[in-house]
């Protein structure tokens, strides 16, 4: 696949490492068979699920789909790069200027 597609949150606590696992495994279990769920990582006071892709603003739709309304929205940061890249590609928020994984 072509591209990482990265979910970002602020972590503080065990409680947002608790609310990761349980993102990843609902996007793991639903998302459609042409996006790949590849793991998460935490630290540096964030926590980011990995999803690779061909296309990253269809898998973001997805994503969207499945997490609903859910209060993890607030503080979500969402970019994609290209496979070996290192620019990021902003989808959320729309005011967003900088993203990076630590």
């Amino acid at each position: 696949m072509k591209y990482l597609l990265v979910l970002q949150w602020p972590a503080t606590s065990l409680e947002d490492f608790d609310a990761m696992i349980e993102i990843e495994d609902s996007l793991a279990a639903h998302l459609s068979g042409e996006h790949e769920v590849d793991g998460h990582d935490a630290g540096s006071g964030e926590m980011n699920i990995f999803i690779w892709t061909d296309s990253p603003e269809k898998a973001f739709s997805e994503v969207k789909r499945i997490l609903g309304s859910r209060d993890c929205w607030s503080d979500a940061r969402v970019a994609y790069r290209e496979d070996g890249g290192d620019d990021y590609t902003i989808i959320w928020p729309k005011d967003l200027n900088e993203f990076n994984v630590s």
